[in-house]
């Protein structure tokens, strides 16, 4: 299993039966993949669709279903479709249950980066600061480290997507909770001992006398 397919699987088993569920762009977007049997989710697009499931088959795409992100998508029977007024309205009025990001970094105060770099051209900030702000429940998708350096960190250098503390950080190396008193290191993966993940944090980790495997499965 790699490092996407473990952060996905982890993601899924945070999800709630009836619960509408934004994906963003990238690794977030797999989640939808591994969801337990039987759960019923609703997944939303920011750009204007309810129903989203993953193509069903190569082939089958179609040129008027994509997401966020301009990947094809699948639509489930009764799906609805929306303009972005109605959508961004669903976002900023809080009727969102859960989004899953990507991150570029994550701080000890929970606060998250993960729209640009400095430097970079992007095409604009899309959804995030919407979704970050207005989800009910926000948790993060993304590597524990880049290219050998820490991406959880003591205070983010790049430009924070919100001033609101994220719900769960989920890493190829660990489920972290930002608190009030800290990031708590909640799981470790399969295979990775608590003293690895420290050695990959440059943040301070509150860690328990038990940190648990992560379960993958229903």
């Amino acid at each position: 299993m790699d490092a996407k397919e473990l952060i996905a699987r982890r993601i899924a088993m945070e999800l709630r039966e009836g619960s509408l569920v934004n994906l963003g762009i990238g690794l977030p977007t797999l989640v939808s993949h591994y969801l337990p049997p039987g759960l019923d989710v609703s997944f939303q697009t920011e750009n204007g669709l309810i129903g989203v499931e993953p193509l069903p088959e190569e082939g089958a795409e179609d040129e008027y279903l994509s997401d966020a992100g301009g990947r094809f998508i699948g639509a489930v029977p009764g799906a609805a479709s929306f303009d972005s007024c109605f959508s961004f309205g669903l976002i900023r009025g809080g009727h969102l249950d859960v989004t899953v990001l990507g991150g570029l970094q994550v701080d000890e105060r929970g606060q998250l980066a993960n729209w640009t770099i400095p430097g970079r051209m992007i095409p604009g900030m899309g959804g995030a600061m919407d979704l970050v702000t207005g989800a009910r429940r926000v948790i993060v998708a993304m590597t524990h480290a880049a290219k050998g350096e820490p991406k959880i960190v003591r205070r983010c250098s790049l430009p924070l997507t919100s001033v609101r503390r994220v719900d769960l950080l989920v890493t190829d190396m660990a489920v972290i909770a930002p608190t009030e008193r800290g990031l708590e290191l909640r799981e470790r993966a399969p295979g990775i001992g608590v003293e690895q993940i420290l050695a990959a944090t440059e943040a301070r980790l509150i860690v328990p006398d038990d940190v648990a495997e992560m379960k993958l499965s229903a």
